[in-house]
């Protein structure tokens, strides 16, 4: 059977939405194109939904289904967010990202001295179970699928989480959604880790064994370039690093004793859109062909849903900015473009706003609609992978694998073969970051010489004294309430259950062979806070202290 015929049953099996196949001039339209006169394409090209998978993990994409529209949120207390939620999901919003505040990223309780000044600044402050149940309140777990941009302290969150789901009457095998829980970019990028990194990899493989076992609709890392890109790093860095990350994770599991197509068709992706659009496509491109091709070739999966990498995406945040924020708009349409031209299954849009604030009810709405307008108005949903034999994309897309490549063969060097290793050495001398310091630094200094223009920064400024827009803004009263209600769920608690689980939290980290999960799920159920249970892993585990980089 020819390819192209492989290639068109694959489609014929696929699902499919209602919508029009035609432009809007009514010019009909294949669901696909390709060579002409019946040829094939390269085979590192191929078609959607078929190896290599560079253009597109499944071969009807947005025909059968539109990519998730999944808009980050948090602030404030959980009842503030939970009604921000409830606006998302009415606006149109077809999933939840939750976006936690930094005393919670850092396992810090809100009443921590360390915190004060930062609850429920970037984020939505989470202490207790309590405050997960009242997150979500309302709202059907078993029926919206969730993402929690969470990592450090990503199992005793996600603990809460399935403890409320439980409690609400969801069972943990009916939810939905994915867990970042990605710790290596933490210490290469975002710096916000507690432990050292092999124990926090600890965790990591308890959550893939957990949910490999008891959560087949899970996905438990999110590995995640986008911070990396943040962070400065170049396009063809984040790709690299983030694949890298995923290949280390790969071996950690098979190292537990998991068999590859157990756990990898439910590991999932996160990559940054960025402003450079061809740059955009041709990464994502990349990212789906190297994923494919390492895991059959040198993981040994025979699942095809091993090898497709699906991934979210979200807007740069970087590339906003401060001056003339109305023009983030166009900024974020155009990024948000490239990320579904480039295949993405779930999109975030930021909001004009974001480089002052957290985002407000109306320019949340706003991002959303972008979404929409490029879903429903544009006519790119219509087929499969549009760009694909464009011969600058298809180059830009060897040349993101080349520069991936070199950089996979350095970490296997410093590894003596394995990824796994290669990262933690490359994480121990300080060689990620460096290396994503060096490229931020060479950013700025074209940005300052003029040599890469970014409007309303160092051209075209005119209109820069006119930015008066209203923003978000979390109160010391909001703080002062979260405090409260920390205080409150203390004080109705059981302390001496509280007590015995901890102290089983502590003697089950201290046994390498035992899964984490279960004990956290009891400690969580006992309103033992995040920053209570985090300080009883840290007996056991340490914590993590940053080489300086010479």
């Amino acid at each position: 059977m020819a390819p192209r015929d492989d290639w068109r049953m694959a489609y014929e099996g696929s699902p499919r939405r209602d919508g029009d196949s035609a432009t809007m001039s009514g010019v009909p339209l294949e669901p696909v194109y390709g060579p002409p006169a019946g040829g094939e394409p390269d085979e590192r090209i191929g078609w959607p939904g078929s190896f290599p998978y560079t253009r597109g993990p499944y071969a009807s994409m947005y025909r059968s289904k539109l990519w998730s529209m999944r808009m980050f949120a948090g602030f404030g207390t959980a009842l503030d967010t939970n009604q921000r939620f409830r606006d998302i999901l009415a606006a149109g919003g077809t999933g939840l990202s939750t976006a936690f505040d930094l005393p919670t990223l850092m396992g810090r309780d809100s009443d921590d001295p360390l915190a004060e000044g930062e609850v429920g600044k970037c984020g939505v402050a989470i202490d207790t179970l309590a405050d997960m149940e009242d997150l979500f309140a309302g709202i059907d777990l078993g029926d919206v699928t969730t993402s929690m941009t969470i990592n450090s302290p990503a199992a005793v969150v996600f603990a809460m989480y399935i403890a409320a789901a439980e409690a609400s009457g969801v069972p943990r095998a009916k939810l939905g959604g994915t867990l970042q829980n990605d710790i290596l970019k933490e210490y290469q990028a975002q710096n916000e880790y507690v432990f050292p990194p092999r124990p926090s990899m600890r965790l990591v493989r308890d959550t893939v064994q957990f949910t490999s076992a008891e959560m087949p609709r899970w996905h438990p890392i999110s590995i995640s370039g986008y911070h990396i890109r943040e962070a400065g790093s170049t396009a063809a860095q984040e790709l690299a690093f983030t694949l890298a990350n995923g290949f280390a994770y790969v071996e950690l599991a098979i190292a537990a004793g998991l068999a590859v197509d157990d756990f990898a068709p439910r590991l999932s992706f996160f990559f940054n859109a960025h402003i450079d659009f061809f740059e955009e496509i041709a990464k994502y491109r990349a990212a789906r062909r190297i994923w494919a091709t390492w895991m059959r070739d040198r993981y040994g999966s025979t699942n095809p849903r091993s090898q497709q990498l699906r991934f979210h995406t979200q807007t740069a945040g970087v590339s906003l900015t401060a001056q003339q924020p109305e023009v983030n708009i166009a900024r974020t349409a155009i990024e948000a473009l490239a990320g579904v031209l480039g295949g993405t299954q779930s999109l975030h849009t930021n909001s004009m706003d974001e480089a002052l604030a957290l985002p407000t009810e109306r320019t949340a709405r706003i991002a959303l609609r972008t979404q929409q307008v490029i879903a429903h108005e544009t006519g790119v949903a219509n087929v499969a992978d549009p760009l694909g034999g464009s011969w600058f994309v298809e180059e830009l897309t060897d040349e993101m694998e080349r520069r991936a490549t070199e950089v996979f063969d350095r970490l296997l060097d410093l590894g003596d073969g394995s990824m796994l290793e290669g990262v933690h050495a490359g994480i121990d001398s300080g060689w990620f970051q460096g290396e994503i310091a060096d490229a931020s630094y060479e950013l700025e200094r074209r940005v300052g010489a003029g040599r890469r223009i970014v409007v309303g920064v160092n051209a075209f400024e005119d209109g820069n004294d006119e930015d008066q827009i209203d923003i978000l803004r979390i109160t010391a009263e909001q703080e002062q309430s979260q405090i409260k209600r920390l205080g409150a769920a203390k004080a109705d608690r059981d302390s001496e259950a509280v007590a015995a689980v901890l102290a089983q939290v502590r003697s089950t980290a201290a046994d390498p062979e035992a899964n984490l999960m279960p004990i956290l799920i009891d400690a969580v159920r006992t309103y033992a806070t995040v920053g209570e249970v985090m300080s009883a892993l840290a007996e056991e585990f340490g914590l993590h202290t940053e080489r300086p980089v010479l």
